[in-house]
């Protein structure tokens, strides 16, 4: 095995994975180094599966909208299953503000070539069929959204990306950023050194202590989310159901029912709960459950078959650190997903790999001009 590549990947996650296909597609070298025994073994298991565009930004909205592409056209590209349904995303309402804050982000969301709708009351229903309807006031749709199956993907992805000549090492987790002159030389892992003129920081819930190894902070921080899954039930809904209401003890939950049937949810908790905790918790299912129920009386009856929790690395305003910090030419930062990495990687991956050859496209600077290390931090995502 070679040790000198054009880009070494700190982590074989969501971004990672995706990116040193996209890398390898380019013709480059590419090395992806990760502490666990295969890929997506970080935060990518926790995710649900959901993919979608429908955010409040339009960096956000041109990567998913790329990362729909790749989700969508996969099976008939490559031959592979990965579980993606093109069920759409619904926000229902039931709240004159939220009704406002809805309809006043869909100017944006088409704007930016999103394929949304505002749905009635009567079309949420036939959406949705059995959600609670007292005080139901539609809701947004956005049908070319879906979801995929977390694991079948990234090892979709992860198996691409070999055949196109990228080379992964497993628990081998980086030691040490090396460094010379102001830029990067390499890294330094228990099993030795590697060598490269680009080292892209794709650690996901350590990005910020990864970072500190190359003298960059990033305002990254773990926050704690649960999520569960049921027992398989007939189809009876297609859409992610995203109720934006707060709860007593969260913020938000959304959920959705997969190719074999079964609901997974997750839960915003509100306050948010920090740090690295990866325990489930007594709390989340009195709370996540009585929300569902009321929303939609006909999941009463589902048995639940396993909850797990996950680490979002949240950024101070909600959206991604996708950057080339000029303190350390060659190191990049792929860092601060808040959740979303799943749905973001295979687009943030393409504009990524895209910058680092050198060959970046109008909508590439764009997608990244968004989300530069420094800026105020001040706004906030509004679809988080």
């Amino acid at each position: 095995m070679a040790d000198n590549y054009d880009v070494i990947i700190i982590g074989a996650g969501s971004i990672g994975v995706p990116l040193a296909m996209a890398l390898a597609e380019r013709k480059m070298s590419v090395l992806t180094l990760d502490g666990e025994a295969s890929p997506g073994q970080g935060q990518n298991k926790c995710a649900i599966g959901g993919v979608r565009a429908t955010h409040s930004d339009g960096a956000k909205i041109k990567a998913c909208l790329r990362s729909l592409e790749t989700f969508s056209s996969w099976e008939k590209t490559y031959g592979e299953d990965i579980g993606w349904i093109r069920g759409g995303y619904a926000f229902p309402v039931y709240t004159e503000r939220d009704e406002a804050v809805l309809k006043e982000l869909l100017k944006v969301q088409r704007g930016f070539g999103l394929n949304i709708d505002w749905a009635g009351p009567g079309e949420m229903r036939a959406l949705v069929p059995g959600i609670a309807a007292k005080d139901l006031r539609g809701g947004t749709y956005s049908p070319e959204d879906g979801s995929a199956s977390p694991l079948l993907s990234i090892n979709a992805f992860y198996r691409r990306a070999v055949k196109l000549g990228a080379e992964f090492r497993f628990k081998e987790p980086v030691k040490e950023i090396l460094s010379g002159g102001g830029e990067v030389k390499g890294v330094l892992t228990p099993q030795g050194r590697y060598f490269s003129k680009w080292v892209v920081n794709a650690a996901g819930g350590d990005a910020a202590a990864v970072s500190d190894l190359a003298g960059i902070k990033v305002p990254v921080t773990p926050d704690c989310h649960e999520a569960g899954i049921t027992e398989p039930a007939g189809r009876f809904f297609e859409p992610m159901v995203v109720d934006i209401r707060p709860g007593d003890r969260s913020k938000n939950y959304y959920f959705y029912q997969n190719r074999e049937g079964q609901i997974v949810f997750c839960l915003t908790p509100q306050p948010p709960v920090w740090g690295h905790d990866r325990r489930s918790t007594s709390e989340f299912l009195p709370e996540v459950s009585r929300r569902m129920i009321a929303l939609l009386p006909g999941l009463a009856n589902l048995k639940v078959r396993r909850t797990w929790r996950g680490l979002y690395p949240m950024t101070p305003d909600g959206f991604p650190v996708v950057d080339f910090p000029e303190a350390l030419k060659g190191y990049v930062l792929a860092v601060g997903m808040c959740g979303q990495g799943f749905m973001l990687g295979p687009g943030l991956g393409a504009a990524i790999a895209a910058h680092i050859a050198g060959a970046p496209s109008a909508d590439d600077g764009e997608i990244l001009a968004g989300f530069r290390l420094e800026r105020s931090f001040t706004g906030q995502e509004k679809l988080k």
